[in-house]
Parts: structure tokens; sequence; C-alpha cells
């Protein structure tokens, strides 16, 4: 997953016995306040969206990162962009599987909702697709090859593949959903196939930029493509949708490329076991790992589900054509010389059952890490999960292995590069692109704000700096928040054995 914030307020409940106090906190409307001639609250009864306008209900993604659902409202119909979870807060993570808009808001907009377009497979962005369809939303599904394969995998798991349309499209290609003229434009991000969308109307086009950034080198997949992004601009853009991770500072430009060269420096001069660990989805630092570790004469393994779920995904599809392949099983390193060992594992986060935790615990599945030995977080620590990861970190520091950190480095070369844009590729997406007016997205309200003040100093007749929830208008003649829908936070539950509980509508949406 890219990355999720709590969002949790101050004050809210802080014990197990209290999920529903802390969602009734969540929930609570603590918008800007919005003069009342100026801000409607539709409640349960949307707007039907007209032939010369675009209507815009930002869901997630706005104050927190995580949970990201945008839908777009066109000549009587909507259209969904991304249905992603956001983690509990800690005091609700032993009963709540995932937090995500509670689909029962869709009710009044069901028979006009055409389908969802997936960007890319972050958890954030489909996580809550296989939860709730076909439960409780039953449109059509768009996504890339590597997505749409991903969302099979768990559809078939939850036995209920059968009982969903997943549509799928190529990278760069275009596609038509109700009066919606999609068209998807290669992007590069810490995952295979991610995806920007221009979204045409006769209103004009609202570019969604998805999770980006400009990696020269992305090792999996072609680089951005500027051609089209340039393209899009030269049509005119009526809107921007973007990304907002790091829109407060300028960032060096970094490529997946440089983590491969830094690990095998790494895996070439550690004489003991090296452990490297990761988000499962970043398939090119995975692969990256693994081409490392084998040059260095090591034998790898996977260890983690999500990791090799993500890894024979990637490999069906020959994303991983030409790579080394993985041992089945973490055990069969057992025996070897400890310098011909090698782990690529989940449990960056701190997770108590991922692998890393594992790992540390001296699970008899996984080889014994001690002194001499190296593990590597190749991933930004995720705010609020920096307790649990020192947790792990220190039980394997007890043990003499040396941690390195994703802002740790071999010879200047950077451990870890993150996936998303700094305010130095904002400016150049929005001299590529040109919108007329920007809605700053994916990050709390420092990063939207510093994204607005970016985005009109690039010239953009309005930056719109709104709420979850909030319904903004856009036009030919003009932006505006026009009011907000109700649409309160749902918690997804486990049972005593930490499964999802699967999700039961009281009235599944027609």
């Amino acid at each position: 997953m890219s990355n999720e914030d709590s969002g949790m307020p101050k004050g809210a409940a802080t014990t197990k016995a209290t999920v529903t106090q802390v969602l009734a906190e969540m929930n609570r409307d603590g918008g800007t306040v919005i003069p009342f001639n100026k801000y409607r609250d539709f409640g349960k009864r949307w707007p039907v969206p007209g032939h010369g306008e675009v209507l815009v209900v930002p869901l997630g993604g706005l104050g927190r990162i995580g949970m990201n659902w945008t839908l777009y409202g066109h000549d009587g119909k909507w259209l969904l962009v991304d249905a992603g979870i956001a983690f509990p807060p800690e005091e609700m993570a032993d009963e709540v599987d995932a937090l995500v808009p509670d689909p029962a808001f869709l009710a009044p907009i069901a028979k006009r909702l055409v389908g969802l377009v997936v960007t890319h497979a972050h958890e954030d962005h489909i996580g809550g697709v296989d939860k709730l369809w076909p439960y409780a939303i039953t449109c059509p599904i768009w996504a890339t090859p590597f997505a749409k394969a991903m969302l099979e995998r768990r559809f078939e798991e939850a036995g209920s593949l059968d009982d969903v349309t997943i549509h799928s499209f190529p990278v760069g290609g275009s596609f038509e959903v109700g009066p919606f003229k999609v068209r998807s434009v290669r992007m590069t991000h810490s995952i295979p196939e991610p995806v920007a969308l221009a979204i045409g109307t006769a209103a004009g086009t609202v570019l969604h930029s998805g999770d980006w950034k400009f990696d020269p080198d992305p090792l999996i997949g072609a680089p951005t493509d500027f051609d089209a992004l340039r393209e899009i601009g030269d049509q005119g853009v009526l809107a921007m949708l973007c990304d907002s991770t790091n829109a407060h500072k300028d960032l060096p430009t970094t490529s997946e490329a440089q983590v491969r060269e830094a690990f095998r420096r790494l895996f070439a001069r550690r004489r003991g076991q090296v452990a490297i660990c990761g988000f499962s989805s970043n398939v090119a630092r995975v692969a990256s790992a693994g081409l490392a570790a084998a040059e260095s004469g090591r034998q790898v393994a996977l260890a983690g589900r999500s990791m090799r779920n993500a890894e024979e995904t990637a490999r069906s599809l020959g994303i991983l054509d030409g790579y080394p392949n993985f041992l089945a099983e973490p055990s069969h390193l057992k025996g070897l010389e400890r310098s011909r060992v090698a782990l690529v594992c989940t449990g960056g986060q701190g997770e108590d059952k991922a692998a890393l935790a594992k790992l540390a615990r001296g699970d008899r599945r996984l080889p014994a890490f001690g002194a001499g030995d190296t593990v590597v977080l190749s991933a930004r620590i995720i705010p609020g999960n920096e307790e649990a990861v020192e947790k792990v970190c220190s039980r394997l520091r007890s043990r003499g292995v040396e941690v390195l950190h994703g802002n740790d480095s071999i010879d200047g070369l950077p451990l870890h590069v993150s996936g998303h844009p700094g305010a130095n590729e904002l400016r150049e997406l929005y001299r590529l692109v040109r919108p007329r007016y920007a809605i700053p997205v994916h990050g709390t309200e420092m990063h939207l704000a510093a994204h607005a003040r970016l985005a009109r100093e690039e010239g953009v007749e309005a930056a719109l700096v709104c709420d979850e929830a909030e319904l903004i208008r856009l036009t030919p003649h003009g932006a505006c928040v026009l009011g907000r829908v109700e649409a309160p936070m749902l918690a997804l539950s486990r049972d005593e054995n930490g499964n999802r509980v699967p999700y039961k509508p009281q009235a599944a949406l027609a």
C-alpha cells in the first residue's frame, strides 16, 4: 500500500470496546464552515448531474493519505475512480479489518453508477473492491491487466469471481463508460501499470492523476508518457485532481534503478544473511532484490503471502520475464552458508503477523537471523506505525542484526525512493497539462494547502481545497463547492481468528 494515515480525531475513544464511539468521532462533521447561501447539505438526496457540468465528489484522500474513492457525475450518470481502504487506528485493529466509505450512501445513485475505473492496484485504491463487490456494489470494473489479475485473484479466493464483471484496458488505452470518454496515460509509481485518467465529457476534460512520480528508469514498464500529457493539455483540461503527498517540498529526481544499484553493492559486501523488507506490490523493488541477490551468488526466497501473490501475478503476465525465479519456500534457505542466503519479505510497517515480525521472533519456518546479518527496511514508515516498526527492529538488534532503513544509503545510493512527486515534479506536470482548475487530493491538510499554493503559482484560475464528501461543480464558466453528501465511514470487521467478516448490507444496492 502506498500509505495510510489513521485520520483519528483528538480525544477519540481508545479502547477495544468503543469501536462504535471511535467511528462516531471519525464521522463527525468537522469540515470547513461555508456560508449558508453557498453551501448545501444534500444528505441522502444527490443531485442529478447535467449535460453541461461535471460533478466531483472525493470520498477519501482528503485530510488523510489513503481510502481513495472519487465520484464523477455527468449527463445523468456517475463514474467511480478507485475504491480503496484505510487501515483502522491501533485501538480498533483487533476487531476491524479496514475502513471504507459506507456503500449504503450510494443507494440514491446506484442505478446511475455506470462503472468503476482503477488507476492502480495499491490497497488504498483497490482494497475495498473485493470487500464490497458484488455484495453492496455491482457496477462493472475497468482495470489494467495487472490490476485486473490482482482483483481476480481476490474474487476467486472469496468465491465471487463469477458474480463480478471486470474489463481490461491496456496502459495508454481509451474506452467509454456511459457518457464518459476515458483515456489512460502511462505514469510511473511503485507498482506495475499505474495510469492517469483523462475523463472526457461534453463539459470538458478532467485529468485524474492517480498516484505517480516521474521516474526516468522505473525498471518495470516504460517511463511516463510525457507526449500524451502534453497532447491532453494542448486539447484543454478543465480541471486536474492530483496527488499531493510530497507537495510541500522539492525532491531530487530518484529512480528504482538507483535502489537496484544500492542493493547490488549491499549484497556484494555483506558476508552474512540479508533480508530486504518492503511493500509486496512494489514488483520492481522485489525484482531488484532478487536480481542483486542472485548476482552475488545467493539463493533468494519470498516470505509473505501478499508478496508471493503479487510476484506470481506479475510473472504470469510476463512482467518478470528474464528475472530469476525465487525458491518455493523460505525454509529452503536453511542449511546454506550465511553468505548465500537472501530473503525478500513483507512487514515493513511493523505488522505483528507479517514476515518481518516472525523473522524477529525466530519463527522456525524462516532462517535464523543473528550477529553479522542485515535487514533493510526498503520502505517509508507510514505515520502512526513508528512504534510498531521500532518494536520489531529492537528485537532484531537484540539478536545482533544490523537494521538499515529506507533513508539510509550505500555509497550515496538510496535504499528506498518515494513513489510520489515532489513539488518540482508537480510544477512540471502543471506546465504539461495546464488545467484551468486544480483540486488537490491524496494528502493531509498541510499537503493539500501546499499543493493549492503551487497550483496557483503555476497559473490555474482557482485551486479548491475541499473536505471528503464535498460536492464540487465544474463547468466551462467556473468551479465551486455546492455542498456535501452523506458518506459515513464503515468499519469492516474481523472475527476472533483475525479473519475478515464478509460485508452484509441490510439491503444490497440494486
